[in-house]
């Protein structure tokens, strides 16, 4: 199941920066993150009402408060400069240098959270990185 979910956020991601890089003409990147930040709080917060999740957040440790805190801050600021990317570059351009999180992601889970980096992790990270590499030039 994990992996049909995976396709729809990549798919999503995808109209994501189609539909961003036409919304945001003629519009401040700021102003347009800030936007498109309210519909997915009242999103969000929608999902949780509709599956009556709320009661849930008092059980959340402090732990979980602070890295869902610091999480939060890292999706603003990643938000915040994909947008402005978006608007004085090419997407065809900025999504692939963007897509440079995978590559950044697995170095960062075999740094802090040990998983495995194998064989075909390395030459996955290095095929992605020279792909996007190709792509940028």
């Amino acid at each position: 199941m994990w992996f049909f979910f995976a396709i729809l956020s990549a798919l999503f991601a995808a109209l994501t920066s189609i539909l961003a890089k036409i919304g945001i003409e003629g519009v401040n990147s700021n102003l347009a993150t800030a936007i498109r930040t309210v519909v997915v709080v009242i999103m969000s917060w929608g999902m949780v009402f509709l599956t009556n999740t709320q009661s849930g957040i008092t059980g959340i440790s402090k732990k979980s408060w602070i890295f869902l805190i610091l999480s939060g801050l890292a999706t603003g600021a990643s938000w915040l400069c994909y947008y402005r990317a978006l608007q004085i570059g090419e997407a065809s351009k900025v999504v692939p240098v963007d897509k440079l999180s995978v590559v950044i992601t697995l170095l960062l889970a075999f740094a802090f959270l040990h998983e495995e980096f194998t064989v075909k992790s390395f030459l996955g990270c290095v095929l992605i990185g020279t792909g996007t590499l190709i792509m940028v030039i």
